[in-house]
């Protein structure tokens, strides 16, 4: 994998051309290959071997890819984690990877320190920038470690990199993908947006998500084009600065981003007009944001899907086939069916099912949960669970996961569709549809806001949104219940935890 991700550029005579440029820094091509080299062979030395786990906490850095492809170059299995991860996820995670070594940047030492103790197993720590007692240096083991090395020889459906999915519920999976994944590199990046040697793709969302590790990463050096990273937590003023000084052509973001960078005035700058091509993913983007970043920069923001599964996008919006609310068409390679809730292959448009995915970057499973895995996995086909339908365009619509549909009245409910027509208020910020059991134990929405400007007056603002609402969608689609918070309980990769908002509500509904 690592040979097929900078093979081709290095067979383009591309050594000189920048790989990645971070801060002051920028890293080659070929420097690039002699410091995977280097770090494949430290980490042999310290008796790492094909197929073991080295967990890596390293922030947006030149070191998360070197070292990263210098664990794929010896066959070991690198696994980037959530840099926002609690000590005791920590320990979990060190346990249930059985990992043989830990890299970390020093900030989160203290974080380890504390988790440590909980784990069953004891890694090697390897630093990345810092120097610790007791620990390993990363620095000091490159210096004494040659930059010649010969990739090992693995086979398509052999392992290559792990990621744990953020699961709404319940403990992180560990999903386990194959060498073969890199195939689809190039697919929608490539043939699509025409990405290559010249250009410079940056992402507001770290490397430890696949959006970012599958387009920015993977895709990127795979292409020749050079990679934009910043190891800091974005907000808009510093990616306004990141668009500024580095001018990228194509740049990854999630709807809350675009939102931000819109009401701070920074989407309006010169710069933002320079981007050639707009990614979104993440969350659903609103028609009304869409249309707001499209008058503001003159860009569409095309939209798509993924999953941790998949790596890379498996649908998307292109630049010849856009519909705004939408998730676009299948990316090149990909296979997709629509299965209803009785178990028959959607044909028609606007029917609701659940969202069936065939390509390369299929994941071979899950780490040690055998029943999930063959629950999910099927003939090299993998189960969303998310619900979609096809509209007249043939355009993939997502309604939300198949356990967030509810059955109000007799009839299929998305709260996705709720979501979206809320959102529409210019006083809501965030919206959430749950079902609740009235006193007669029914089923009833309850609708939960993020909308600090309602204040006090939340009767008004109520009878306005219920009149908006009405208009556009059936009276059994319309929530009667309404519950304001100040923010939306997440995961640590900024999925909603709807069980959490039925746990404010409680039982009964009332």
């Amino acid at each position: 994998m690592a040979t097929e991700i900078l093979g081709p550029s290095l067979a383009r005579g591309q050594g000189d051309d920048p790989a990645i440029l971070c801060g002051d820094e920028t890293v080659t091509y070929a420097e690039l290959d002699a410091r995977a080299n280097a770090t494949g062979n430290a980490f042999r030395e310290l008796g790492v071997g094909a197929g073991e786990r080295v967990l890596m906490m390293v922030r947006d850095t030149p070191a998360f890819i070197y070292v990263y492809l210098g664990l794929l170059k010896i066959g070991a299995v690198p696994v980037g984690l959530n840099l926002r991860l609690s000590p005791g996820d920590i320990a979990y995670t060190i346990d249930d990877s059985d990992c043989r070594a830990f890299v970390l940047d020093g900030m989160f030492l203290d974080l380890w320190r504390e988790g440590a103790p909980q784990a069953r197993n004891a890694p090697q720590i390897v630093v990345t920038d810092m120097e610790e007692d007791g620990l390993l240096y990363l620095p000091a083991l490159l210096a004494a470690a040659s930059a010649d090395l010969t990739p090992v020889n693995l086979q398509s459906d052999d392992v290559s990199l792990w990621m744990y999915s953020s699961g709404t519920t319940g403990k992180p999976k560990g999903v386990v993908h194959a060498q073969r994944t890199i195939y689809v590199a190039e697919h929608l990046m490539g043939n699509l947006l025409g990405v290559g040697p010249g250009d410079k793709v940056y992402g507001t969302s770290k490397l430890f998500f696949a959006f970012s590790l599958a387009h920015c990463f993977l895709s990127t050096l795979r292409l020749g084009a050079t990679v934009v990273l910043h190891p800091d937590w974005p907000d808009a003023e510093l990616v306004t600065t990141i668009v500024e000084r580095y001018e990228p052509t194509i740049m990854l973001s999630v709807p809350t981003f675009y939102r931000n960078l819109l009401r701070s005035g920074a989407a309006e700058k010169p710069a933002f007009k320079n981007v050639r091509y707009y990614m979104t993913a993440g969350e659903k983007m609103p028609q009304s944001l869409f249309d707001q970043w499209m008058a503001a920069t003159g860009r569409p923001a095309l939209e798509g899907i993924g999953a941790t599964e998949t790596c890379f996008l498996f649908l998307a919006n292109r630049p010849d086939k856009i519909k705004a609310g939408t998730c676009g068409v299948p990316t090149p390679g990909t296979e997709v069916k629509i299965i209803d809730l009785d178990g028959n292959e959607v044909t028609e448009p606007n029917i609701p099912g659940v969202l069936w995915i065939k390509m390369d970057s299929v994941a071979n499973g899950y780490w040690q949960l055998d029943e999930r895995t063959e629950a999910v996995f099927k003939d090299g086909w993998y189960c969303t669970n998310d619900m979609f339908t096809i509209d007249e365009d043939g355009m993939y619509e997502h309604q939300g996961r198949s356990d967030d549909m509810l059955k109000i009245s007799g009839q299929w409910v998305s709260p996705a569709e709720i979501e979206e027509q809320v959102m529409l208020h210019p006083k809501v910020s965030e919206a959430a549809v749950i079902g609740v059991p009235n006193e007669d134990g029914l089923i009833r929405l309850a609708l939960f806001l993020v909308a600090p400007e309602v204040g006090e007056d939340k009767e008004s603002f109520e009878d306005e949104l219920q009149q908006q609402l009405i208009k556009v969608l059936s009276i059994y689609k319309c929530p009667r219940q309404m519950f304001y918070v100040d923010a939306m309980p997440l995961t640590a990769t900024g999925k909603l935890q709807r069980f959490k908002l039925k746990d404010m509500v409680g039982g009964d509904g009332a």
